[in-house]
């Protein structure tokens, strides 16, 4: 099933986020992590791309697992960073072959070393280039874009940042989903601007569950999150005990869906980091909120 044909259904849903194995030896492990989420039977699943795409072909595995075991709609990642059109092409192609219609089109993250190389030789400057050749590729995919509620990293002010948004979404762009955030707030004034700009396709919200305090030192550097004061009071207190932090955490975001669904936003997305423990309260507190289907 096509994502953006899922979310506009009209109805709160919940999906997470797995990752798969950097080696094979880790991959029987990963992909049960994953399996125990997709039992929980979420509206999709969504599987992270390797830098580089040193584990494309696992990413696949593991989205074709949960989409013919589990009958989860799985949306694979996908990443052009300094990559050659041979290569993304290469594996648009296995894309297809796995029967994968939901694909997440990203720059991704520069590798280590390459910071300040000059990139005008590179193929992909952009995830719009991604976009673009996806769509020649297969016109059926449904292609997922990011968006960035605070600003991108890399812009120079959050103006630009959403022109360059609004260039991606109409080359193709089906839907968004957002790196995550702290403050519900801040999504909701990026909507509102985002609205302005002309942007009218569906935008889901990534929510990170930090349950232990090593990961806000994380969040920042990936995202450059702003943490609230009331989130910040949470790990002072909780941080040093593993047990409490994670219940806090969980706890946290909790909290954060539900002010989303009450203020009409209909699809939260969650970055469970192949935890089915964390995925499982999650939706455990929302059960009744979602409705009966949840298990």
């Amino acid at each position: 099933m096509k994502i953006i044909d899922l979310i506009g259904e009209n109805k709160m849903t919940l999906s997470f986020e797995v990752f798969p194995p950097k080696t094979e030896t880790n991959f029987e492990s990963v992909k049960a992590a994953t399996e125990e989420i997709a039992k929980l039977k979420p509206a999709f699943m969504s599987v992270t791309y390797g830098a580089g795409g040193g584990t494309s072909k696992y990413t696949l595995d593991i989205a074709k697992n949960i989409k013919e075991r589990y009958n989860v709609p799985s949306l694979g990642h996908l990443t052009c960073v300094s990559s050659s059109k041979e290569t993304v092409r290469q594996r648009i192609s296995e894309i297809k072959a796995a029967g994968i219609e939901n694909v997440m089109a990203l720059r991704g993250d520069i590798p280590a070393g390459m910071e300040n190389d000059d990139r005008s030789s590179w193929d992909y400057q952009h995830a719009i280039d991604l976009v673009l050749e996806l769509k020649e590729a297969n016109p059926d995919f449904c292609i997922g874009g990011a968006c960035y509620p605070e600003i991108h990293p890399e812009s120079s002010n959050q103006r630009e940042d959403i022109k360059r948004l609004k260039e991606k979404v109409d080359a193709g762009c089906d839907f968004l989903t957002t790196q995550m955030f702290f403050d519900n707030n801040l999504l909701y004034n990026f909507l509102y601007k985002i609205r302005q700009a002309g942007i009218t396709v569906p935008v889901i919200p990534g929510i990170m569950p930090i349950t232990n305090a090593n990961q806000v030192a994380r969040a920042i550097k990936l995202s450059g999150s702003f943490m609230p004061q009331r989130f910040k009071s949470l790990v002072d207190k909780f941080g040093c005990n593993p047990d409490a932090m994670k219940q806090a955490g969980i706890a946290y975001a909790t909290d954060q869906i539900i002010d989303l669904y009450a203020n009409g936003i209909s699809n939260v997305h969650v970055y469970s980091m192949n935890k089915p423990d964390v995925a499982r309260k999650i939706q455990s507190n929302l059960s009744d909120i979602l409705g009966s289907d949840v298990q």
